[in-house]
């Protein structure tokens, strides 16, 4: 490191949950922000509590798995709030003592950005920040990222950090760092342009063994259950260009092949966006996979798209259906019909996607929803002959849907955001029944 540069160490906190996995889960949003601080001359580490490829973890990587896996986990107590519900509680990630000892490894930090992910995570984030502020008592702590945004005032309160920041950071965190750390630098970048950004920084990581994209943020649908329009309130494009680019430095420099969309809206006006993207994925000829866990919009699947999707490579695709409910979703979007759903299953078969391959996230748990309707709805998708996934709704503050939640739960889900764990189905008006998630599980296995 060079002397006298402000260092910045970023860090992904912990989970702390019933269940979690990687599902091709990474901060996207910090690695990026590593990048930028890294472009304006900042030296920067990346420690990631959640880090399945720790050198004392002993993990082999299954390739079947095109980069996913489990995370290690250590059970811990249950919060005493929510000990109605018959789960083990668990710790995922690392363990502490080599967080500790990887955290004397280098030079003390002059500010330590941490990043937050799910609202109801943030037992993760204090119990991390613990950690921080006992090895590094003297430097300031900043919390970013998805739960100091949708609950600012209970990460204020709750958190620990010595300051909270919500929102997208990319154009503020160069005039952070240089309030911290008195070393002003001049932007190379221009925030609301995305092409202009570095690339995430991956190369912090132990191991790449996948890299998620994004090609644009935002997105035109606003779902009463999704707080994509909360988040990124603008649609902003990334040129074909710049992504492929994007694709081929990673595969060429660390022979990355699986490559995920983090986009909420990748097939949003298809001719002006993927389709050129995809054209250009064929015309490389590399060996690529790509994957969609965020969901893509059935609206915009066609038949040339699916053929093109298929060409380059996608190896996963999920689909946003959330429910076959077609004549009653009003009230949770617009964003799909039922011959929309069914003919867009159609042209992804033709295009030659398995069903093992092709799947239909529906939602459970929505406040008021029957169980019957969920099977009902599990039923449609099987009989389109691809696979029924169970998305368990999570109610988010900011959201349309919020208020209808705070009534339907069980919980005071404005007091304590870990109510709103969909892993305990909050919005499910009786006690807990495990029973219930059960039997849906065994009806989509039965798909």
């Amino acid at each position: 490191m060079k002397k006298d540069t402000p260092h910045i160490l970023f860090i992904n906190p912990w989970i702390h949950d019933f269940a979690a996995y990687d599902f091709w889960s990474k901060p996207l949003g910090v690695l990026y922000l590593a990048a930028i601080l890294r472009q304006h001359g900042f030296n920067v580490s990346y420690m990631d509590c959640m880090d399945r490829f720790h050198s004392k973890a002993g993990y082999a990587e299954p390739h079947a798995r095109y980069g996913r896996g489990p995370y290690r986990k250590t059970k811990i107590p249950t919060p005493e709030t929510i000990r109605d519900v018959p789960r083990n509680f668990s710790r995922y990630g690392i363990e502490p003592s080599w967080f500790r000892e990887d955290l004397r490894t280098v030079p003390a930090p002059d500010l330590i950005l941490v990043t937050s992910l799910m609202t109801y995570w943030y037992p993760g984030v204090q119990e991390t920040i613990a950690v921080l502020k006992d090895v590094f008592p003297d430097v300031p702590v900043v919390l970013g990222g998805i739960y100091a945004t949708l609950c600012y005032e209970h990460a204020v309160q709750n958190s620990n950090a010595d300051r909270v920041v919500n929102g997208a950071a990319e154009g503020d965190v160069l005039k952070l760092a240089a309030d911290i750390t008195g070393y002003p630098v001049k932007m190379k970048f221009d925030p609301d342009h995305l092409n202009t950004y570095p690339y995430p920084a991956f190369d912090l990581q132990q191991k790449i063994p996948y890299v998620p994209l994004l090609t644009s943020t935002g997105c035109p649908f606003s779902c009463a259950y999704c707080a994509s329009h909360f988040l990124h309130p603008e649609r902003r494009l990334r040129s074909p260009d710049s992504v492929m680019d994007e694709i081929t430095y990673w595969h060429q420099t660390r022979g990355v092949g699986d490559f995920v969309l983090y986009d909420d809206a990748f097939l949003a006006d298809p001719e002006q966006h993927a389709i050129p993207l995809l054209e250009r994925i064929i015309g490389s000829r590399l060996s690529l996979r790509f994957h969609t866990p965020n969901a893509i919009h059935i609206r915009g699947m066609t038949k040339h798209t699916a053929v093109l999707m298929f060409q380059a490579g996608f190896k996963t695709l999920r689909l946003g259906l959330e429910t076959s409910a077609f004549g009653s979703r009003k009230d949770l979007d617009s964003k799909v019909t039922g011959d929309e759903f069914h003919k867009a299953v159609s042209f992804l078969k033709a295009a030659g996607f398995s069903r093992t391959q092709v799947g239909a996230y529906l939602l459970a748990g929505l406040p008021d929803q029957k169980l019957t309707s969920i099977e009902e709805s599990i039923t449609i998708v099987r009989q389109s002959q691809i696979t029924p996934i169970l998305a368990y709704y999570s109610p988010i503050p900011h959201t349309a849907l919020w208020e209808r939640a705070v009534v339907s739960s069980r919980y005071d889900l404005k007091s304590d955001p870990i109510f709103t764990n969909n892993s305990i189905l909050p919005c499910q008006k009786e006690p807990f029944s495990w029973a219930a998630i059960t039997h849906l599980k065994e009806t989509v296995s039965l798909a």
